[in-house]
C-alpha cells in the first residue's frame, strides 16, 4: 500500500506542476528519514524549495519580458561620483512603496551620468519584488504606437502597456516626436495616471524644455508634465558623464562640456 500511495505522490506532483518538489521528493525523504523529520516538517521543506524553484521561475520570465538592454544593480551603482544624489532617496524607493502608492520616478540630467542605470536597477528590485515591468526607449515606443495606429491594433497594445505594473520610458527628448507620436505617448502617459500605474521616466531636457519634445505643443506638454509629476520623486542628477571621466582617466582628452540640468520646479 506505501508503495501504492509512493507512486501517487510523484504523479501527484507532476499533475500539479510542482516539479522542483518532484525532482528534490527522493533526496528529501532520505533525509528526513535520516533525521527523523516529523511529517510536516517534511512537507514543509519540499514546499519551502517549490516556491523558491517557482519565485526564482518568475523572476527569470519577468526579467525576459522586462527588455532590459543590460541588467543592473543598485550595489552597483558609484553613488561617490555622482554626490549629487541623495542615496537615501534611493534607498527608500528601492523599498517599492512608490509602486503602492503610484507615484512615479523622474531622472533629469545630461548623457552618461546614470539615469538609465538606475531606472534598470529600480525595475530589477521591482521585478524581484513580484512585479512586471517593461523597458523601452521614448522613440521606440512612439514608433511602436504609430505603427500599431497603422495596423489597427492601437487599443491592443495600450491594453498591454496598462497591464505591467511598472513602466520604464528611457531618453524622452534625446529625439523630437512628430505631433501624432507626442500624442500617442500622451495617449500612454494619461491612462498610466488614470490607473495610478507608476512610470520611471528618464530625460536629458528641463521641465521648461519640454515643449519641444512633444512637438511645440505647449498645451500638451503642460497636460504631459502635470500628469507625469503630480506624484513623483524627481532626481536631478548633476554630475559628469561616467564614459567622459573613463576617457579622462584613459588619458584620453575631449572638448565636450557636461552641463547640469536645472529642472523647472515651478
Amino acid at each position: 500500500m506505501s508503495h501504492t500511495y509512493e507512486a501517487k505522490a510523484v504523479e501527484a506532483l507532476v499533475e500539479l506542476g510542482l516539479m522542483t518538489a518532484h525532482d528534490q521528493l527522493d533526496g528529501t525523504a532520505q533525509k528526513a528519514a535520516a533525521d527523523n523529520w516529523s511529517y510536516s516538517h517534511f512537507l514543509g521543506y519540499l514546499l519551502d524549495a517549490e516556491l523558491k524553484g517557482k519565485y526564482q521561475r518568475t523572476v527569470a520570465m519577468n526579467t525576459r519580458f522586462a527588455h532590459f538592454p543590460y541588467r543592473k544593480q543598485l550595489e552597483d551603482f558609484d553613488f561617490k561620483a555622482q554626490p549629487s544624489i541623495d542615496p537615501k532617496i534611493i534607498d527608500e524607493l528601492a523599498t517599492m512603496r512608490f509602486l503602492a502608492e503610484g507615484r512615479n520616478v523622474v531622472l533629469l540630467g545630461p548623457p552618461g551620468v546614470g539615469k538609465t542605470h538606475l531606472a534598470i536597477a529600480l525595475a530589477v528590485k521591482a521585478i524581484e519584488a513580484g512585479h512586471r515591468a517593461y523597458f523601452i526607449n521614448a522613440m521606440d515606443m512612439a514608433r511602436k504606437l504609430a505603427e500599431a495606429t497603422e495596423g489597427n491594433h492601437l487599443p491592443r497594445l495600450i491594453k498591454n502597456l496598462t497591464k505591467m505594473r511598472l513602466l520604464i520610458l528611457d531618453e524622452l527628448g534625446y529625439l523630437e516626436l512628430s505631433k501624432p507620436q507626442a500624442s500617442l505617448l500622451f495617449q500612454v502617459i494619461s491612462l498610466r495616471y488614470e490607473a495610478a500605474l507608476p512610470i520611471i521616466l528618464t530625460s536629458n531636457k528641463a521641465f521648461g524644455d519640454w515643449a519641444s519634445v512633444f512637438a511645440a505643443d505647449h498645451v500638451m506638454a503642460s497636460a504631459a508634465l502635470d500628469r507625469l509629476l503630480h506624484k513623483s520623486t524627481i532626481i536631478n542628477i548633476r554630475g559628469d558623464s561616467y564614459r567622459l571621466k573613463e576617457k579622462r582617466l584613459a588619458g584620453i582628452s575631449t572638448n565636450i562640456n557636461s552641463h547640469s540640468i536645472q529642472p523647472d520646479q515651478s
